[in-house]
């Protein structure tokens, strides 16, 4: 007996000796070092940044704001809020401000010249002479002396690049300060690169999906939650932790040049898509997986009068003549708000820039951003939400031009200076300044609350906002690591599975509405004729411009690992036309202006010119600073499209062709008018942005297509004036040369028309 005490004693003090003992070790990754926690988390920090590591019952701890203690927001053993609200309080003005800041747009490396363009050591990036992934001069600018955490990323070189620079800012963050990382984001970047091969055997830069709108034609949001899990862990690997998506606003007007980022018009497909969109980014629970998801753009931007744009001057209204303001809300409250994962909701908001017109209970009609209605006593108040708001980029900045892309849009408060344009938005409730390098307007609108509210409130207010803020950053684990491992990063980022999973999602996003006595699939390699298209000459929103050209619109060694190829239609046994959707102007003519008009302009979904007769003879809203007049009418005016002769391609392609059968393969970004071509086409394929090789899959019948019409179809331009901006559905639709409607949900498989399960689903 004496013996079993002895050694149980002995173990026993084994046990409490080897629990008082470090229960971490560390490991040199020479750019970071990482420390494994036993049974806690693991730590990632630069040993150049001044940071070191505190011991507390056996576990590490980083000392970020180096002052030899273990701060609640340094203790991984606590929850996300406490951390949050503990550095927050901690936190100067000026470091609370620099949060609130959302930088403009970054690409890796910077651009030499033009919009958001870089200087290393006051030259521009020149290859060989500086490191792709080094820090801009201005990027160490506004993170050290503006306090900003939060960075945009566009294009990057490589992904191994984007982790380095990735690596080389969280460095740079730890060093100064209290330590706060940055959190890196992107737009959508998923998108795809029609002319790229896809290999299951081989990767690429990064896997290739449908757009949003692609995305809804699957009506399957099981294959958008494998999207942004997908997509999640490519963000991570690449450093980003942000993704400023989904776009989950309906498209209730058929003319919005947007379309293509939402999921349709449909407010229930549209919560679907958002629920899963958020849940697999966000992932099951917050962690090293997780990105957060900003949801845009609240409480929608889908009913802009005629169909245009918030960017510009002469879209910032939204109306609702239909009364239909609720319906827009639906994919936000059912959808990014309602989430199946623990995570909840999506993380942050991003407000659109219109002006709801005449929804705002406390009589102002200024732009979301700015509505205290919108953004508190709605958002916050009515439905619970505490996560991020965050204003569109530029929503402060001076307007000046009615048609500028790149222009401020602080609409409804246009005559406001930037400060009190700033201390609106603080007051509205929103948290956050997209497009904003430079914290000094946001601390003068500070200073100017402390005398209109005292010091205490809006030291509150301010603080509120960094909880928020901060907390997405405590979530997503990056105070913990924030390094990445290169050869993690190439095996994750554009693996072939995952390209394989983004192609094959591209196949069940096609829509075939038309397959007359059964012309498709074509699996012969029969000869085919592929007529040339004619590009118009382009300008993109920074002034960039493309040439016209006359070329195949499609890679001709693609086609013939399918078919027989001539350019003789004589010979041809059928034809593929490639078109693109009319390529309308965004509602909008200097020369009208000049002659005396408005300036305004209907915007076409069709290719033949045309006058709007049905328009309204007074237009719902109106009114600028830059304007004498409030009537945005453009009744009886002429609009021409610039790719007409994508009409007449296919017109001329079937007089050529005679009885021999004529697919046309369409590209589009939102609907358009079928009836200018509909007839002369045996076939017709619609896709939302795929690679050509997936339109090639489906003619040869190597796969079958799946995808029904997110939205609806018009039968003429009249339909869509008479068309309520604010309502889905509501469009007479284009009836085929078959009998077949291009409604909502409609499409067809090699059978005919697809009835299954999802059909009607959506609808009301």
């Amino acid at each position: 007996m004496k013996q079993y005490l002895q050694i149980l004693f002995a173990c026993n003090l084994l046990v409490l000796l080897s629990s008082c003992g470090p229960r971490w070790s560390e490991t040199d990754k020479g750019d970071y070092n990482i420390v494994d926690n036993k049974g806690g988390k693991t730590l990632g920090y630069s040993s150049h940044s001044g940071v070191t590591l505190l011991e507390k019952n056996g576990y590490a701890f980083k000392d970020l704001n180096k002052n030899g203690e273990i701060d609640k927001y340094e203790d991984w053993r606590l929850s996300n809020d406490q951390r949050a609200k503990d550095l927050a309080h901690q936190l100067t003005i000026e470091e609370i401000a620099g949060l609130m800041l959302y930088s403009s747009h970054q690409s890796i490396p910077s651009r030499p010249r033009g919009y958001f363009a870089g200087t290393y050591n006051g030259k521009p990036y020149t290859e060989g002479e500086t490191e792709p992934s080094d820090l801009t001069d201005q990027q160490m600018k506004f993170l050290k002396e503006d306090n900003l955490r939060h960075i945009l990323l566009t294009s990057v070189k490589t992904p191994v690049i984007a982790a380095q620079w990735s690596n080389k800012t969280q460095a740079f963050c730890e060093s100064i300060g209290k330590g706060i990382p940055a959190n890196n984001s992107s737009d959508p970047r998923h998108g795809t690169t029609a002319r790229a091969v896809y290999d299951a055997a081989a990767g690429g830069q990064i896997s290739m999906w449908p757009s949003s709108i692609g995305m809804a034609a699957t009506f399957n949001p099981n294959l958008v939650k494998e999207f942004g899990q997908t997509a999640a862990s490519e963000y991570r690997a690449l450093g980003i932790t942000t993704a400023l998506s989904p776009q989950v606003e309906i498209a209730t007007d058929p003319r919005w040049m947007r379309s293509k980022g939402t999921f349709g018009e449909s407010p229930k497909l549209a919560a679907a898509m958002a629920k899963a969109y958020c849940d697999g980014f966000q992932s099951d629970e917050w962690g090293m997986k997780s990105v957060n998801a900003m949801v845009k753009h609240w409480p929608g931007g889908g009913s802009g009068e005629g169909g245009r744009d918030a960017h510009y001057g002469i879209g910032k209204y939204a109306v609702y003549p239909g009364n239909n303001f609720d319906d827009h809300l639906v994919p936000f409250l059912e959808g990014a708000f309602d989430l199946d994962g623990e995570t909840q909701m999506a993380s942050a908001v991003m407000p659109y820039y219109t002006i709801s017109w005449n929804q705002d209970q406390n009589s102002e009609q200024v732009g979301n951003t700015f509505s205290r209605y919108l953004i508190t006593d709605l958002l916050r108040n009515k439905y619970g939400y505490d996560g991020v708001v965050c204003t569109d980029w530029g929503a402060t900045r001076d307007h000046t031009a009615m048609d500028a892309f790149i222009d401020g849009k602080p609409w409804g408060i246009e005559e406001l200076s930037i400060v009190d344009r700033h201390y609106q938005v603080l007051m509205a409730g929103a948290d956050q300044f997209g497009g904003n390098n430079d914290a000094k307007p946001i601390i003068a609108a500070y200073e100017k609350g402390v005398k209109e509210l005292g010091e205490d409130k809006m030291r509150a207010r301010m603080e509120q906002s960094a909880v928020r803020l901060l907390r997405n950053i405590f979530r997503t684990g990056l105070f913990e690591n924030p390094y990445l491992d290169l050869e993690k990063t190439k095996s994750i980022v554009g693996h072939s599975d995952k390209m394989t999973a983004g192609y094959e999602a591209q196949l069940q996003s096609i829509v075939l509405v038309k397959n007359q006595h059964k012309t498709l699939p074509i699996k012969d390699k029969k000869k085919v004729y592929v007529p040339k298209r004619y590009t118009p000459a382009s300008r993109n929103f920074l002034g960039m411009e493309t040439a016209a050209s006359m070329d195949f619109p499609v890679s001709m060694d693609l086609v013939k690992k399918y078919y027989t190829v001539t350019e003789n239609p004589d010979q041809a046994d059928f034809a593929i036309v490639f078109i693109q959707n009319p390529e309308a102007t965004i509602g909008y003519d200097k020369a009208d202006l000049a002659k005396g008009g408005n300036g305004y302009s209907p915007i076409s979904l069709q290719y033949r010119d045309y006058t709007a007769t049905d328009a309204r003879d007074v237009s719902i809203a109106g009114g600028d600073p830059l304007e004498t007049f409030a009537n945005r009418t453009y009744k009886n005016k002429t609009t021409k499209t610039a790719n007409i002769t994508d009409m007449q391609l296919v017109l001329d392609t079937k007089t050529k062709m005679g009885d021999k059968p004529v697919i046309v393969s369409v590209t589009t970004t939102k609907p358009l008018v079928f009836n200018e071509f509909e007839a002369a086409a045996s076939a017709i394929l619609v896709n939302f942005g795929v690679q050509d090789q997936a339109v090639f899959d489906l003619i040869a019948g190597k796969a079958e297509p799946s995808a029904l019409l997110p939205m609806q179809m018009p039968i003429n331009m009249s339909t869509v004036e008479k068309q309520f901006e604010d309502v889905p559905f509501d469009m007479v639709v284009h009836k085929d040369s078959d009998g077949n409607k291009y409604n909502f949900g409609f499409g067809m498989n090699w059978n005919g028309v697809i009835t299954d399960e999802r059909v009607g689903k959506y609808e009301k």
